[in-house]
């Protein structure tokens, strides 16, 4: 065995490895340290190469970027846990309720909303079927169509500004948050159009599976119904926007005045503003936001540490080098490379999250991308795109599951009218990803969706500056000299 078919190798190992099922942190440390020491005992590299590990570990942990996580975790588990979902659904669940197809606008509304407050999509899916899906059976939507508007107008959130998604994704290519920001809103505003222009042609084809509410089931009117839609979506909106603003997140704004790390800590601080507001702050609450903070946290520590692991040995035995010739010698150039890449993630997706996908898969892909001069923040959201359909893959994402739980709860506690069975839940995802790998497409053929709110980089042309300088200069020689009085 040479080192050069050893790299192969050592991939295959992690694929298969991952594909069990073992928890992938210490899967990967398992494996990148099994690897080590045999590259060592081959000889490929020395002991001392293995003595580099702890200043890595030392090094990703040392990461003041990361410290963002925990800050927008625990933002985002306050707002969803303070009642703005609730609020939301039944302020715009009545203001669209007299159109066909709704309470479906209203979810794909309120979803794109609340992905920009919560940043989880657990509690998103959750939160509203919980208010939605018992309305939406209730008055004869169609039950496909009702859980896959759920599942995919909660996994949004990965996309949508402030995503922990794009934060991760950012630091994995060195490329600046804000930026990365900047370029998620055209995909993210794409999105939601797809979402909602197919809703608009199956009122139109199919309007029994989308009814308007009657009369009966809309209670609010007037300014009632205004007031209570603002009172839900102003306040969480000026919060969202002024953390985004501080970090240069928002088109038009080219400075950042904090950085991701502040900004989150800002924004934990304004959540429970927020939720004192709203009259929802207590122990309890504090205490289940502290405790999902600290899991999400320590699952990211872990996989960070798991994936270095792996990464040193991988490059210590010329792993990168084999990357890159594999992927930069592909036909078609960057939409080739682009499209097998995506192709790649959205299998890998079936089995791993977006953390393990960031932490394990971007490093190797990064440099190939930088080398055949692909804009990083248009890879970067382009792969979040990508990744949102990690949460909606029949029969493995989450998003799936989420919904699977919720309705059996509703179904026990009689909220819904009959039993939804797993069938519905997977067929009805199955057009959501359809519209998610059509937006792939969209920003691969058209990175302007996503470089159109980047500031524009200025150019120096040096051939007309070596023009201007010269007659600049010839001006000066003609010029006569000045006389003294």
């Amino acid at each position: 065995m040479t080192m050069e078919t050893f790299a192969p190798l050592m991939f295959g190992g992690l694929i298969f490895t991952l594909v069990l099922g073992f928890p992938v942190a210490f899967s990967l440390s398992a494996l990148g340290l099994a690897c080590g020491f045999f590259a060592v005992y081959m000889e490929w590299f020395p002991v001392a190469f293995m003595s580099a590990l702890p200043l890595n570990v030392f090094g990703i942990l040392s990461n003041d970027l990361l410290l963002a996580i925990p800050f927008f975790t625990f933002m985002g588990t306050i707002l969803e846990k303070c009642g703005l979902a609730e609020d939301m659904l039944d302020s715009m669940g009545q203001l669209f309720g007299s159109v066909r197809g709704g309470i479906g606008y209203s979810v794909i509304i309120v979803g794109f909303i609340l992905g920009a407050i919560t940043g989880t999509v657990a509690g998103q899916v959750i939160a509203m079927a919980m208010i939605s899906l018992p309305v939406m059976m209730r008055w004869g939507y169609n039950v496909r169509y009702a859980t896959g508007v759920l599942a995919a107008s909660g996994t949004i959130t990965q996309l949508v500004p402030p995503s922990l998604v794009l934060i991760i994704l950012a630091d994995q290519l060195g490329q600046s948050v804000g930026d990365m920001y900047k370029g998620a809103w055209g995909p993210s505003i794409l999105q939601v159009l797809l979402f909602a222009l197919y809703t608009f042609i199956l009122s139109r084809f199919r309007p029994d599976h989308v009814p308007g509410l009657p009369k009966e089931a809309r209670t609010l009117h007037g300014w009632a119904l205004w007031g209570k839609c603002l009172r839900g979506i102003v306040p969480s909106a000026v919060l969202i926007l002024t953390v985004l603003g501080s970090m240069g997140g928002l088109p038009g704004l080219n400075t950042a005045i904090a950085t991701p790390t502040e900004a989150g800590a800002m924004g934990a601080v304004g959540s429970l503003i927020l939720a004192a507001f709203h009259k929802r702050l207590n122990w309890s609450l504090m205490r289940e936001a502290m405790l999902g903070t600290m899991r999400l946290t320590a699952m990211v520590v872990f996989i960070l540490i798991g994936s270095r692991v792996f990464s040193l040995v991988f490059q210590g035995v010329d792993g990168g080098k084999w990357v890159e010739h594999l992927l930069s010698n592909l036909p078609g150039g960057q939409i080739g490379f682009l499209f097998v890449v995506n192709i790649f993630i959205f299998f890998l997706a079936f089995f791993l999250d977006f953390f393990e996908i960031a932490f394990i898969i971007l490093p190797l892909l990064g440099p190939v991308a930088a080398k055949l001069g692909i804009n990083g923040i248009w890879f970067g959201v382009l792969l979040c795109v990508n990744m949102q359909t990690s949460f909606m893959h029949p029969p493995f994402g989450f998003a799936l599951f989420y919904l699977r739980g919720i309705a059996d709860t509703l179904y026990k506690n009689k909220a819904l009218p009959r039993k939804i069975e797993s069938t519905d839940i997977y067929l009805g995802a199955i057009p959501w990803v359809i519209m998610q790998l059509i937006l792939v497409v969209i920003v691969i053929f058209f990175p302007q969706t996503v470089t159109v709110f980047l500031d524009k980089e200025v150019t120096l042309d040096l051939g007309r500056a070596e023009q201007q300088l010269e007659q600049l200069g010839r001006e000066r020689s003609e010029k006569p000299p000045a006389t003294m009085n």
